[in-house]
């Protein structure tokens, strides 16, 4: 078990808005304790919670004033150990999100280092004089909009923050930064918890120098708002000197039996393929790595099939995670609905295709339900890129409204007050309860198609070999202990016909098999045994 989290699901729970236990409208950490049985039904390895550490709450915790506490909106200490004492008892490990990139600007290590240049903290956070015209010492832009700079009077410089002014950059240059972080996920560790999710895991380190970012020739204007794509950021983040800091992470989990770690790269393309092979390699980095790849809008089988073989080909000996869906993006059945027929229909393909996938799986709370992404107003918005760029940016809120685990309840049986973000109907209908009784619905597809995993070999952990097919068809085989399983999607709303060569369908496939001619209806998904001669019917 020293290697659990190869070919693992884990289950990310938003702690917000899971389940809220006392009436408030937030979720907390009894609530989610309450709710671990849901989790273990599906078959899932692990639990990841979203910051539970003390926060005020700018970036929904994500700015932490407190490494070694919970914030009390989820509950205390004691409500932590119960969670994790719950979910060891499920056969669940627990994952937490660890936020050292930055910190809160409340956080005491800021409010002493911001007080003059030469206090024991001065140099623990990103200062640098402004240009002689007063302006910012140069062109780094944050990632939600303007100058990754903001003054500060007292020392008359400015402090560098890639996300919000609230979130000012740790300096991790200085060995003692490195040092009192460390020692906050010790603690952590201490605790029982199983592993760390490491945000922005290439946002560790800047350039000393503070060298402008070049123009990125391939910049795109993602939203209205955003200018962030348009540079190159080969000085604000992915600087090689993260590879030492990685490694000093590992030696610390290395000190614990059976402990695991996987990095957030932030980033696109093909630099952040390149990204997760060099944070992955060898045995001394990170367990494991994900990026915004298969986050994004792109569907076509060329992208997934260039994503993981891009992985494959830099880190050989590396082991990649996979998700569809997280709390900072639209929910993928939104995103790719113009790609599918029928809703449900593309949420049971997109669990059989994510299933099949070499490495560790990531479900993002709700995707089991096949839940939407929720349609908010602007006064229901809480999210500070939302407040900020509406209507052109509409936020992450979208993804986090709350899980809905009863149709007729109030909020969907989360909390008994006014949640912190609302349940719209269409969420609502998709109701736990209801998905339960219906033994075709999404829920149980889910069910169904990791069972299959678990008991497939060459699905859990095969090699992936992919096939030449024109689009809309993606496939490949996987092959594990004298087991191969050939895995088919059609990745459009309209049929597609193979013919096989002579092979047998297996596992909850949706499709049809007709001597050797394989009929795939739209977005439908096909398993065969062994490796069959495919090519498109004529």
């Amino acid at each position: 078990m020293s290697e659990w989290w190869r070919g693992a699901i884990v289950y990310q729970i938003y702690p917000r808005s899971y389940q809220d236990s006392t009436g408030d409208g937030v979720g907390d950490l009894p609530g989610i304790t309450s709710r671990l049985d849901h989790i273990a039904s599906l078959g899932a390895d692990a639990i990841w919670l979203s910051p539970i550490f003390t926060s005020p709450m700018k970036d929904m915790g994500y700015d932490v004033s407190d490494y070694t506490d919970i914030d009390p909106l989820f509950g205390t200490l004691a409500d932590f150990d119960a969670l994790i004492a719950r979910a060891h008892d499920l056969g669940l490990k627990v994952i937490i999100d660890q936020v050292i990139s930055h910190s809160s600007d409340k956080h005491a290590w800021f409010a002493e280092s911001r007080a003059d240049r030469t206090n024991p903290k001065a140099d623990w956070y990103v200062w640098a004089d402004p240009k002689p015209d007063g302006t910012p010492p140069n062109n780094w832009p944050s990632v939600f909009g303007g100058p990754a700079w903001e003054w500060e009077p007292r020392r008359r410089q400015y402090y560098m923050h890639n996300f919000l002014i609230e979130q000012p950059d740790l300096n991790m240059h200085n060995p003692d930064v490195q040092d009192a972080l460390l020692d906050t996920m010790r603690f952590w560790l201490e605790r029982g918890v199983d592993g760390f999710r490491l945000d922005t895991v290439n946002y560790y380190f800047h350039d000393q120098e503070l060298r402008d970012n070049p123009p990125n020739p391939d910049g795109h204007q993602e939203m209205a708002t955003d200018t962030y794509g348009m540079q190159q950021h080969i000085y604000s983040k992915n600087r090689p000197e993260n590879i030492a800091f990685l490694k000093r992470l590992r030696a610390l989990t290395d000190e614990f039996d059976a402990r695991m770690m996987v990095g957030e790269v932030g980033d696109g393309g093909q630099t952040a393929i390149d990204i997760m092979a060099d944070y992955t390699r060898g045995t001394d980095r990170l367990h494991m790595c994900y990026s915004f790849e298969m986050l994004g809008p792109t569907f076509t089988a060329a992208h997934f099939r260039r994503t993981i073989e891009g992985f494959q080909k830099g880190a050989p000996d590396g082991w990649p995670s996979w998700s569809f869906s997280n709390h900072d993006v639209p929910r993928h059945v939104t995103r790719w609905a113009d790609h599918a027929l029928d809703h449900d229909t593309l949420a049971r393909q997109m669990a059989a295709m994510l299933f099949s996938f070499e490495g560790t799986i990531g479900i993002y709370q709700g995707e089991e339900l096949g839940l939407p992404q929720a349609e908010l107003e602007y006064h229901e918005l809480t999210d500070p890129p939302g407040l900020r760029f509406w209507p052109e940016n509409k936020g992450r809120d979208g993804c986090r409204t709350p899980m809905v685990w009863q149709a007729e309840a109030a909020n969907g049986g989360f909390s008994t007050a006014k949640p912190w973000l609302p349940v719209k109907p269409p969420q609502q209908t998709r109701a736990v309860d209801v998905q339960e009784a219906q033994n075709d619905s999404v829920l149980h597809g889910y069910r169904q198609i990791i069972a299959w995993r678990k008991d497939s070999p060459a699905l859990a952990h095969g090699k992936t070999q992919f096939i030449d097919l024109p689009e809309p068809i993606l496939a490949f085989t996987r092959t594990a202990d004298a087991q191969t399983l050939t895995c088919i999607f059609n990745l459009s709303p309209k049929p597609q016909v193979l013919t096989t060569g002579g092979a047998d369908l297996a596992g909850p496939s949706n499709a049809s098999l007709d001597g050797a001619t394989l009929t795939l209806p739209p977005n439908g998904h096909a398993w065969l045994t062994g490796a069959p001669d495919l090519a498109p019917a004529d």
